[in-house]
């Protein structure tokens, strides 16, 4: 059966009610071609194109823009080598992009949470989701521990910590993206008694900051920060499992980009 771009897309937001703005849009590529393969990403890097074009997709459904800036802003860009480079890519592989943020984190639960949740192998322990966090209470474990298993399960190399490593922790605020900011993350810590909280971003003057001054005051705090990326690709990667089911005609590929930063 046929399958162009604008099902695929119709099926991808059909849970959500139509947003009135969103930058979730069809940055390249035409609604009524053929879906041949599909890559999803968290970023629509140079290199997550290669690969789309190496496994012979023509459509990438990315969770960030591929321009630098959440509302597509290329104003200052006019001209630039790097900018010019990528789109002349985009434009001469045919290959259509999709992106897919504001839906996907207005699933029920987040998409983006399930998919961390899931590869945290977790999900047995959750005990509610809300449109900005999840709460997981699961067995006791140091924040040593817990940091490692984090590690393991999203194969990265390293998190950012705060707090006593050797606390006990077991009521566990999740956090994904850029949602580490106080306003978000520092009610939870009395509102719903946590532990500790697992973020992937947020200003380093708000959370950190509260998270130093109550470890101060000797109240049992923690705070693990995962990074941007490494906390929003399993949404990416529970998407292209989600979509091998509802086209198992469509080869899907799920591509991990390398870690952004080293540890130097």
């Amino acid at each position: 059966m046929r399958v162009n771009i604008q099902t695929i897309i119709d099926a991808l937001i059909s849970p959500v009610a139509r947003l009135e703005q969103t930058v979730d849009t069809l940055k390249f590529g035409h609604p009524d071609t053929e879906v041949t393969g599909i890559v999803t990403a968290f970023m629509p890097t140079q290199f997550v194109i290669d690969q789309a074009i190496s496994l012979g997709a023509n459509l990438i459904i990315a969770h960030e823009a591929p321009f630098f800036s959440h509302h597509d802003d290329t104003s200052k860009l006019k001209d630039d080598p790097v900018y010019e480079n990528k789109r002349r890519l985009l434009e001469s592989s045919g290959i259509a992009l999709f992106r897919f943020h504001d839906y996907l984190h207005r699933y029920t639960p987040d998409g983006v949470i399930e998919g961390l949740v899931q590869t945290l192998d977790w999900m047995p322990y959750v005990q509610e989701h809300h449109p900005a966090y999840s709460i997981v209470q699961i067995p006791t474990e140091s924040v040593n521990n817990i940091a490692e298993h984090v590690k393991k399960r999203l194969g990265i190399t390293f998190v950012r910590a705060h707090g006593d490593r050797e606390q006990a922790c077991s009521k566990i605020g999740l956090l994904a993206g850029y949602r580490g900011g106080g306003q978000n993350a520092l009610p939870l810590f009395e509102k719903e008694q946590l532990d500790l909280v697992i973020y992937g971003e947020g200003p380093e003057w708000e959370t950190p900051e509260y998270v130093r001054d109550a470890v101060y005051q000797g109240r049992q705090k923690a705070l693990i920060v995962l990074g941007h990326a490494e906390s929003e690709e399993p949404g990416m990667e529970f998407l292209a499992n989600k979509l091998r089911s509802i086209y198992p005609e469509i080869p899907v590929h799920y591509v991990k980009e390398r870690p952004i930063f080293q540890v130097l």
